[in-house]
């Protein structure tokens, strides 16, 4: 159920072990890069982490090489990323020791070239304009046995057996009240209410107008709550999403939205920004809260059911993890299902929890650095933020730690290696040594 990223990377993963694999989705899916309906913050700045990138590597051989040579930027090196998390501009010189390219696609793009290898695979099928109306199961209760989907438009209903049916649908999808009608507890959620606004705008760029750099990502701080991500996704296109949390949420006027980039933005880039071509108007996406339902903590589940992506667990979008993160969870999904079907749900969430955690974590521990956000702040939420501030600040200076923090960020390493002693000394030291502090 849900042939976007998520469920398309769940396509991909159980072709290898059934023979048959239906994709169910209520938009029609066309052959084109405009952006559907159900996936509104398709309109908005995505990345593809370099954890996302491996798993697309090793999923759809091929496929990031293909985007390369119709023109895809790809970011090899830090003097083509100007990266300032929390206030810091990590340092630019130096070149990463074992680089994974990021590659900046559209988020239409991408879905689009996924679902096309997607369709190529045996034994698959895409059914577009469907919705799944219910799910089978036995008389009992205890698995699922297929859905029943209802055709937008003429109405006609059709019912699909199914061995397992995946919900992909999103934060919204509807696997919780289902569970609820089969007489099973749904799961606790942890929920961070972030209240973001976010506006977009494709701008086309004067060639060359910000010199080698592909990538501007400037991120919230305590005494901004607002940040930006300006990608560049072709020799002259340029995305520009700004980012506000509650109060401070940016307009979808062109004025207010060119003077909403003032003070977040270098002052070159804002330059670049006065002197660009619009080509469309500022459009905005809304997203009140990071929610993380926590299926592997339940003790009962119906077999022949899975639930998968942001369905799972939904990130503020800021830090650019959702298809990163499904990429992770269909590693898991994988690892699982050649373990055999034997208790497949609960082996299977337990694996993608333990996928989840690390960038569950930096996200709720980056939303909670900011007074705007509300919610409780332990110790250790504060102790962790507090290093990450200091290693940001050193890492200004210090390419060893900035490709350390970029492991972890990146969802590649866990954030154990930046506890390293020779780590945590660079951090000391960086620190001891640092005169002034930019904040851009």
């Amino acid at each position: 159920m849900g042939a976007s990223i998520a469920g398309l990377f769940a396509a991909r993963v159980l072709s290898d072990t059934f023979d048959r694999v239906t994709l169910v989705d209520r938009d029609e899916l066309l052959e084109t890069d405009e952006n559907r309906r159900g996936v509104p913050q398709g309109r908005h700045a995505h990345a593809i982490l370099p954890a996302g990138t491996r798993g697309l590597q090793q999923m759809f051989p091929g496929l990031l090489e293909e985007l390369e040579a119709a023109g895809i930027p790809v970011v090899r090196e830090p003097t083509e990323m100007h990266f300032a998390p929390g206030g810091h501009l990590l340092c630019q010189e130096g070149r990463y020791a074992d680089p994974t390219p990021t590659y900046q696609p559209t988020r239409p793009q991408l879905e689009r070239q996924i679902r096309a290898r997607v369709k190529k695979l045996p034994g698959v099928e895409i059914a577009d304009r469907c919705e799944v109306a219910a799910l089978l199961s036995a008389p009992d209760g205890t698995r699922v046995t297929g859905v029943r989907t209802v055709e937008r438009g003429s109405g006609a209903e059709r019912e699909l057996a199914a061995d397992l049916v995946v919900d992909a649908t999103g934060r919204g999808g509807r696997a919780t009240r289902w569970l609820t009608d089969l007489g099973y507890q749904p799961p606790t959620e942890d929920k961070v209410a972030v209240d973001i606004k976010y506006v977009s705008r494709t701008l086309r760029l004067a060639p060359g107008a910000l010199g080698r750099r592909k990538v501007v990502i400037v991120g919230a701080e305590p005494g901004r709550p607002t940040g930006a991500t300006f990608l560049q996704h072709e020799q002259d296109r340029w995305m520009l999403t700004l980012i506000g949390y509650g109060g401070h949420h940016p307009p979808t006027d062109a004025v207010g939205f060119l003077e909403f980039a003032k003070p977040i933005v270098p002052a070159d880039v804002f330059e670049a920004l006065c002197a660009a071509e619009p080509l469309d108007e500022p459009v905005a996406h809304r997203y009140p809260a990071s929610v993380r339902r926590r299926y592997e903590r339940l003790e009962r589940f119906p077999d022949g059911l899975l639930v998968f992506g942001d369905a799972i667990c939904s990130f503020n979008p800021v830090y650019g993890q959702g298809m990163s993160v499904a990429a992770l969870q269909a590693a898991a999904l994988r690892e699982t299902l050649v373990q055999g079907g034997d208790r497949l749900p609960h082996r299977f969430f337990r694996a993608a929890s333990r996928r989840i955690e690390v960038a569950w974590q930096m996200a709720v521990s980056s939303d909670l650095a900011l007074p705007q956000v509300e919610g409780e702040r332990p110790l250790p939420v504060r102790l962790t933020n507090y290093f990450f501030d200091r290693l940001m600040a050193a890492a200004e200076h210090d390419p060893a730690l900035t490709q350390e923090f970029v492991k972890v960020s990146s969802l590649l390493s866990s954030p154990l290696i930046l506890l390293n002693p020779v780590t945590v000394g660079r951090v000391v030291l960086g620190n001891l040594r640092r005169t002034s502090r930019p904040r851009r």
